[in-house]
């Protein structure tokens, strides 16, 4: 008995030997470069204890091998296939590359696969259809292209097929509706070649999961898919579909989440989805749909109705308002009128509504915010009427609310000013009366204040002074009064103050110093006095200074020369004395006038030089030359004729030059062009150079000179021409410089002074950046002494400039090139977005953007769907502008030796799965600001999540960096899960920043 008990233990030992060994050598065929695998020790007996192996069975065989987030590197083990019991294999997101072998087949008892975000090319393996109990393949996130192969419709057993964000480029093919077995298709962005949705895969009764995002989809919504009925999400979005929304999808009887927007369906919607009684989400946003909202659809449980920008018309269905779980409204940018159902959010939770751009009208529903969940009212551009609801002023949880553009009347509710998490209120031009009242003071997280063009009366309350944040305060186009308080000089966030038009008096006080981030002052059309004050001048971002219509008197302060001004008007004052020097200039000469006792060199003011005087002078000087030609007759014809001779060519040359100015010019193109020597270069490359001129006037620009002709490398910014990694014609490139700068006025955009060309050469003229871009600064010896407020300053800086770009332009503009190369920083350390020679302006139709020839960018800045859908569009920002807050924070180069084969968001990724935040910050920061980088660090992450649709908006990205620090609500930070195999997430967050209005 003793002898058959050794002989049954014996196989079992050896088997589990084997097996140990088998999975030595899969270490040893691997890089593991932070030794995620030491334990794997070869003298063991079992390897069921190593760290990612599982076992099972009455012989304790390996079953499962989990190497997820191991930051190993090779091409696949197949060698792991000897495992005879082994069910489970998962090798996610490491670095597995080369491809994936034909050997894969022979896996035979496997029947879950997940080699997702990983390095692996080339086309899928055929011999994956030969594993006979595979139930879940999982190949996200890797370089797969070519087709699907043919032979993947023999699988039985499959139930997740997830093949999204590859390089897949064949059509979407009908075999797959053979796969019978399938729970969920997930193809989603891939680069496919245009084609319809097949209607065979209306076969695949069992599937509860269909995601087809990006993926070059044409044609109509098959009828087919009303097969379907065990369908919990469907999403269609962003691709080119046509035709109506088929009614037959009131057939998905299970179906929870529907997503269609971003194509080009017409038509009505459907009233058979008022069928669908477990519909919680309808997106349909970003299509040509016409008619009214059903209101069968409007008496389903739905949580989340995204219609905009259609061009849906009619009124609201009343029925809305009963659906108890609505949380999410979006139907802004289309033709809806009448009121608002009266009950609407009585009944549910409402969290974010948005109506914007219609032609409702009526008084606001009292219960809007009965639940207390309410964080976003949006509504302008309508014809609302009425008060604010007295309700409205109790709803702490308001964020954020737009009521501009309409016509609101009374008094603002006491407890609507003092909302505690409020960041942007805005009453554009309705007719509000009233003071703002002293409980202002409680709203602590206020940054923007837009009171314009209302009747508002009374004084600015003393308690303002205590809003920390507050960045812009507007209230131009009211009937205030009284003195400013001085409680308003504490305002250190200020970067634009405009109180146009309204009764203030008294005088402005030297305290206006500690305004050292405002970039815009506008006190026109009041009744100020006294004088204006020296400390102006030491605002040095001040750009906008608008003092007209006042009563100051005294002399203009010296110090306003120093000052950097795109606008300046004192004209209609008092003032007296003589002008400062620099800006005793004919272009200047409107902001001065209505000055009586004002004296310059400027036609029109006291002081000036008459015609008279100036002839005199011109003959005194025709009577020394002529004395002079009587000594030097011979000598002075000959150099007379010489002189002519080369004034005419110097006209001739200089007459050949056309220049577009953008600003109020203070040089002339002459002072340019006899300025561009070899001395004064600062860059250069194969495009041309990049020189510093320093004016008469005494300041500095940067020139830019392109020379003509070819397709040549381009590069990033105004001193970078060498390192740039994209080409095209520079005319191109010029005209798009041009055309993008030319319009932009933003204190986070570098501003185009203006452009001169000729036949043979092309020159940009830029403000000058004293401390170059963030690219040379950081990497060089300077970047060390950086500190984390300087640091935090130019990432904001930037974010806004793009902000700028991607939501207060109309249309939108995407750079296509953002690195930190790019961004440029000034004696302040403030920072300017640079170089849009390859901006490209967003459809305004909203559609998926269209493929460009060549890609822009540069290497380890480029987002990866980019790379080959060549597709421009505001994700791409967002992942280079993450790329750049890595940089930043790590002081590491995107693409460098010191990473290995990795980028540096790879690198991040993984050195803080293995070792921890403290290995990514660059030691050089204090420690002290450790938990304020690791929030910034995250925003990076998100800002490069490999999934466009996660990646949050630069709105959103600018509203998280002015959060840090401060109380954060999670609510407004979830972000769309990935859709990888989980069937959790069901709410498109995408849709919350979208839209010229949102």
């Amino acid at each position: 008995m003793y002898l058959l008990f050794l002989f049954l233990l014996f196989p079992a030992v050896f088997s589990l030997n084997q097996e140990g060994s088998i999975l030595q050598q899969v270490k040893l065929s691997l890089d593991d470069p932070n030794s995620s695998l030491s334990n794997w020790n070869p003298r063991d007996d079992s390897p069921c204890h190593w760290s990612g192996v599982s076992c099972g069975g009455a012989f304790s065989s390996v079953t499962s091998v989990d190497l997820s987030d191991a930051n190993l590197a090779g091409p696949f083990p197949s060698l792991i296939c000897r495992l005879p019991n082994l069910s489970s294999l998962s090798l996610y997101n490491n670095s597995i590359n080369s491809t994936l072998p034909l050997d894969i087949g022979a896996c035979k008892t496997l029947k879950t696969l997940d080699l997702s975000q990983n390095l692996l090319t080339g086309e899928l393996p055929h011999t994956l259809a030969d594993l006979p109990l595979l139930t879940s393949l999982d190949l996200t996130g890797n370089n797969f292209s070519g087709d699907i192969p043919a032979s993947f419709s023999r699988f039985e057993k499959l139930e997740v097929l997830s093949l999204v964000f590859n390089l897949l480029d064949g059509a979407i093919p009908p075999f797959l509706g053979n796969i019978t077995s399938l729970k969920m298709l997930n193809l989603s962005y891939n680069p496919f070649s245009p084609g319809r949705i097949p209607p065979e895969l209306g076969n695949l009764t069992n599937l509860e999961v269909m995601w087809l995002t990006e993926c070059n989809l044409i044609g109509q919504i098959p009828d087919s898919l009303s097969r379907l009925t065990r369908l919990v999400d469907l999403d269609l979005a962003l691709n080119d579909l046509v035709g109506p929304i088929p009614r037959s999808l009131g057939g998905l009887t299970s179906v929870v989440q529907i997503e269609l927007y971003n194509n080009s369906l017409t038509g009505s919607i459907p009233r058979e989805l008022g069928n669908l009684k477990s519909l919680r989400l309808l997106d349909a946003s970003m299509n040509q749909l016409t008619g009214s909202i059903p209101d069968e659809l409007c008496r389903v449980p739905l949580e989340s109705l995204n219609l905009y920008e259609n061009n849906l018309e009619g009124e609201l269905p009343a029925s809305i308002a009963s659906s108890p779980n609505l949380y999410e409204l979006r139907i802004f940018g289309n033709r809806l009128s009448g009121e608002l159902p009266r009950d609407l959010g009585l009944n549910s939770p409402l969290k974010w509504l948005d109506v914007s751009d219609n032609e409702f009208s009526g008084e606001l529903p009292p219960d809007l915010c009965t639940k207390g969940e309410l964080e976003e009212l949006l509504i302008i551009h309508n014809s609302f009427s009425g008060a604010i609801p007295e309700s409205l002023g109790d709803c702490r949880s308001l964020t954020r609310v737009r009521l501009a553009y309409n016509r609101f009347s009374g008094q603002v509710p006491t407890g609507f000013w003092g909302l505690p998490h409020v960041y942007l209120l805005e009453l554009i031009n309705n007719s509000f009366s009233g003071e703002i009242a002293k409980t202002i003071g409680g709203a602590a997280n206020l940054s923007l204040l837009i009171l314009t063009n209302n009747e508002f009366t009374g004084g600015l309350p003393e308690e303002i002074g205590s809003l920390n944040n507050l960045n812009q305060l507007s209230a131009s186009g009211n009937k205030l009064s009284g003195f400013l308080p001085e409680s308003l000089m504490n305002l250190g966030e200020l970067s634009s103050l405009d109180l146009q038009g309204n009764r203030f008096s008294g005088e402005l006080s030297p305290k206006i110093k500690s305004w050292k981030k405002l970039n815009e002052l506008n006190l026109a059309g009041n009744q100020f006095s006294g004088s204006i004050p020296n400390e102006i001048g030491s605002l040095s971002v001040l750009n906008y200074l608008d003092l007209s219509g006042n009563l100051f008197s005294g002399e203009i302060p010296v110090s306003l020369q120093g000052l950097k001004l795109n606008q300046l008007n004192l004209s209609n004052n008092r003032l007296t004395g003589d002008i400062p020097p620099s800006l005793a200039k004919e272009m200047y000469k409107n902001s001065f006038l209505g000055n009586p006792g004002l004296c310059g060199d400027i036609k029109g003011l006291c002081g000036y030089k008459d015609e008279a005087k100036s002839k005199g002078y011109v003959w005194l000087l025709r009577s020394i030359f002529v004395l002079a030609a009587v000594v030097f007759v011979a000598g002075l014809v000959w150099f007379y004729f010489k002189y002519s001779t080369f004034k005419k060519a110097r006209a001739v040359e200089r007459s050949k030059w056309t220049v577009m100015s953008f600003h109020k010019l203070g040089f002339s193109e002459n002072e340019i062009l006899e300025s561009l020597d070899e001395d004064n270069v600062i860059g250069a490359g194969s495009s041309g150079k990049v020189y510093k001129v320093v004016l008469t006037n005494g300041e500095t620009v940067a020139v830019k000179r392109l020379w003509t002709g070819g397709s040549v490398k381009e590069t990033g910014g105004d001193s970078d021409l060498e390192k740039g990694e994209r080409s095209g014609p520079k005319d191109e490139a010029f005209e798009a410089e041009v055309e993008t700068l030319g319009k932009i006025r933003h204190k986070n955009i570098v501003k185009l002074w203006c452009c001169c060309t000729t036949r043979d050469c092309k020159l940009l003229v830029y403000e000058y950046m004293p401390n170059g871009s963030l690219g040379d600064l950081l990497h060089s010896s300077k970047g060390g002494t950086l500190g984390w407020e300087t640091r935090f300053k130019i990432i904001l800086d930037a974010a806004e400039g793009l902000s700028y770009l991607h939501h207060d332009c109309v249309p939108p503009i995407v750079h296509r090139d953002v690195k930190s190369n790019n961004i440029l920083i000034d004696g302040d350390y403030g920072a300017r977005v640079a170089d849009f020679g390859v901006a490209k302006v967003v459809d305004l139709t909203g559609k998926a953007p269209k493929s460009m020839s060549v890609i822009a960018g540069s290497c380890g800045y480029i987002a990866p769907e980019y790379a080959y859908t060549l597709r421009v569009n505001e994700k791409s920002d967002i992942y280079s502008f993450g790329v750049v807050i890595l940089e930043i924070v790590t002081r590491k180069r995107p693409i460098a030796p010191e990473l290995g084969e990795k980028d540096l968001v790879k690198w991040v990724c993984s050195t803080l799965d293995q070792k921890g935040v403290e290995h990514v910050i660059d030691p050089k920061l204090d420690s002290c600001f450790k938990e304020e980088i690791s929030k910034i660090l995250n925003i990076g992450l998100l800002c490069t999540s490999p999934l466009p649709i996660n990646r949050p908006s630069m709105r959103r990205v600018v509203k998280m960096l002015q959060e840090i620090g401060g109380v954060e609500d999670e609510s407004r930070n979830k972000t769309r899960e990935d859709k990888d195999g989980k069937l959790t997430p069901y709410y498109n967050e995408e849709a919350s920043d979208q839209g010229s209005v949102a």
